[in-house]
C-alpha cells in the first residue's frame, strides 16, 4: 500500500462524509488479526499505516530486559542499547517485524475493510440522519405497494407506510409526493426501518406547525388535537399574543392556510376552534359548529351534560356521533349531549309548569 490509498481515503472521507481515521483504525485492527497466522497469538504485536504515506509497519512490544527467556516478548538490553540507545531497562519498545511480501496481504484486507466499514458507516449516517426526523414530517415519494403496505422513498432511504398507518380509502399513485409523519426508525443490519404514519394526529399538527408562522415561532400553541383520519380532525389553539387571533392565524387569509393542510390531507375536514382553561368553554368550542344552551361540568369525573336547541341536536352529535366524539377526546371530558325538549319538556310543558 502506498498514498494511493490515501488519496482514495481523502476521497471517500469528501464524498461519503466518512472519517479517514475510522477507516484506517478498522484497516490497522483488521491487519493486527491477519498477522495471527504469521505470529501465532502474540498479544504484543501492532500495526501501523503512516498517515501520509499509507505504508504500513509491522511491530512487536517488547520489554527491554537483562536475560531474556522469552523472545515474542522480550528484548535483551544489549540488543537495545544498539537499537533503542535512548530507552533504559523495562522500557517497551517497538522493534520492527513486517513479514515479506506483507503488502499484498495488507492491500487484499485494505480493500475487504474499507467496503465493509463504509457500509457500516454509511448505514450508521442515514440512521443518523433520520432517527433526528422521528417524531416529525418528512416529504416521500410513493414507489409501490407491497401487499397491503406502501414503499416510500424518502431520499437516501425507503421507508414503510404499513396498512395500519393509511387512511382508509386513501390510495396512491407511483411518484406522488406525500407528507408523512415519522413513527419509529429502527437500526437494522439492512440500514435504518423507517415506519411513517398518515393517520397520527401529530401529522397535522405538524404540518401546521410548517404552514403557519405562528405556530412554529410559539406565538399560537395548539394546545389539543383529536382526529378521525381521513374524515375530521378538531384542533384547539390558544394565542401567547392578545394581537394575534389564534383561529385566525391559523385559518390564514380567505382560508390560504387551512386549505392548503386540507389539500395535503385530500380534502379531510378541519375544525379550529379557542382553546380555553375553563372547561365549559372549551367543551362548547369543542362542540361546533353546533350552538350549545349550557353545559354542566363536574371537574373530579370529568363528566359533563351538555343542553343544545332542538335543531342542533344532530349537528352536536354528528353522523354517527362523530362530533361528539371527537369533542370528548379533544377535551377530555365524557360528554352527554341532550336536546331542550329532552331536559326541559315541550314548550307547552315549559309553559304549563311556568303557570303552575
Amino acid at each position: 500500500m502506498n498514498s494511493e490509498l490515501i488519496d482514495a481515503l481523502n476521497q471517500i472521507e469528501k464524498e461519503k462524509d466518512i472519517s479517514k481515521e475510522i477507516l484506517l483504525e478498522a484497516m490497522e485492527n483488521s491487519l493486527v488479526a491477519a498477522c495471527k497466522n504469521h505470529f501465532g497469538k502474540a498479544d504484543n504485536i501492532r500495526v501501523n499505516i503512516d498517515r501520509e504515506t499509507g505504508e504500513v509497519t509491522v511491530y512487536a512490544e517488547k520489554e527491554i530486559v537483562e536475560e531474556v527467556t522469552d523472545k515474542v516478548t522480550q528484548i535483551s538490553e544489549a540488543e537495545a542499547i544498539l537499537r533503542f540507545p535512548k530507552n533504559n531497562l523495562g522500557d517497551i519498545v517497538h522493534v520492527e517485524v513486517t513479514p515479506k511480501n506483507f503488502g499484498r496481504i495488507a492491500a487484499q484486507k485494505a480493500k475487504q475493510v474499507v467496503v465493509q466499514k463504509i457500509r457500516e458507516e454509511e448505514r450508521k449516517v442515514l440512521f443518523n440522519q433520520y432517527y433526528g426526523k422521528e417524531k416529525d414530517i418528512v416529504t416521500g415519494i410513493v414507489q409501490r405497494y407491497v401487499g397491503n403496505n406502501v414503499s416510500i422513498n424518502l431520499g437516501k432511504v425507503d421507508a414503510v407506510l404499513t396498512e395500519n398507518e393509511q387512511v382508509r380509502g386513501e390510495r396512491f399513485k407511483p411518484t406522488d409526493r406525500i407528507k408523512l409523519y415519522v413513527l419509529e426508525v429502527k437500526d437494522t443490519t439492512k440500514g435504518p426501518r423507517i415506519t411513517v404514519s398518515r393517520t397520527h394526529p401529530e401529522l397535522v399538527k405538524r404540518l401546521f406547525e410548517a404552514e403557519v408562522t405562528e405556530v412554529k415561532d410559539g406565538t399560537v400553541e395548539i394546545k389539543s388535537i383529536s382526529r378521525e383520519a381521513g374524515s375530521r380532525t378538531k384542533m384547539a389553539v390558544y394565542s401567547n399574543d392578545s394581537n394575534v387571533d389564534p383561529v385566525g392565524a391559523c385559518v390564514g387569509l380567505n382560508g390560504a392556510r387551512v386549505n392548503a393542510i386540507v389539500n395535503e390531507l385530500r380534502g379531510e375536514k378541519i375544525d379550529i376552534i379557542n382553546w380555553s382553561d375553563d372547561p365549559a368553554v372549551l367543551i362548547e368550542n369543542a362542540l361546533s359548529p353546533a350552538k350549545v344552551v349550557s353545559v354542566d361540568v363536574n371537574i373530579e369525573e370529568k363528566t359533563a351534560n351538555v343542553v343544545v336547541p332542538d335543531y342542533q341536536l344532530s349537528l352536536a352529535i354528528g353522523k354517527e356521533g362523530q362530533n361528539a366524539r371527537l369533542a370528548a377526546r379533544l377535551t377530555g371530558y365524557k360528554i352527554d349531549i341532550k336536546s331542550e325538549t329532552q331536559v326541559y319538556g315541550t314548550s307547552e310543558q315549559r309553559e304549563s309548569f311556568n303557570e303552575e
